[in-house]
């Protein structure tokens, strides 16, 4: 699905778009789950795996898009990786407290927030193997 009404550009009338790779079944899954959560109305999903011709907007192309979870705010904003999450999260209102994890400052530094985008790091490689089993979970 291409989106719906936001411009990869900014200028939204949803909070956030966000970029996923709809021909992965890890990914689809999840989408799927933060569709279905309160606050979704305000967010925009852009499929990118099933939709080569998908508009992604300045500083994004499907290559990356496909490599790593990004989010595009309102205003244009791009964010990738673990802070891709926690924006998403922060539309989620039943996600708001891991987003406020990850957010947390202490001293004026994030320190969650580099071992947030370490555990996503370390996740990419497991991806087709984890999107694998959800894939035959979820034919099964």
């Amino acid at each position: 699905m291409a989106g719906t009404s936001s411009s990869p550009l900014g200028g939204s009338d949803k909070d956030l778009t966000v970029y996923y790779d709809g021909s992965c079944p890890l990914c689809r899954a999840e989408i799927d789950h933060y569709r279905g959560c309160e606050g979704a109305r305000r967010l925009d999903f852009v499929d990118v795996g099933r939709n080569p011709d998908a508009v992604l907007g300045e500083g994004l192309d499907r290559t990356r898009a496909l490599r790593r979870f990004h989010v595009r705010d309102g205003a244009g904003n791009l964010v990738s990786g673990a802070a891709a999450f926690a924006r998403l999260w922060r539309v989620l209102p039943g996600w708001r407290w891991l987003a406020g994890l990850v957010d947390l400052r202490i001293f004026g530094l994030r320190p969650v927030l580099p071992l947030a985008e370490a555990a996503y790091r370390l996740s990419l490689p497991l991806r087709p193997w984890l999107a694998g089993l959800v894939g035959r979970w979820r034919r099964d």
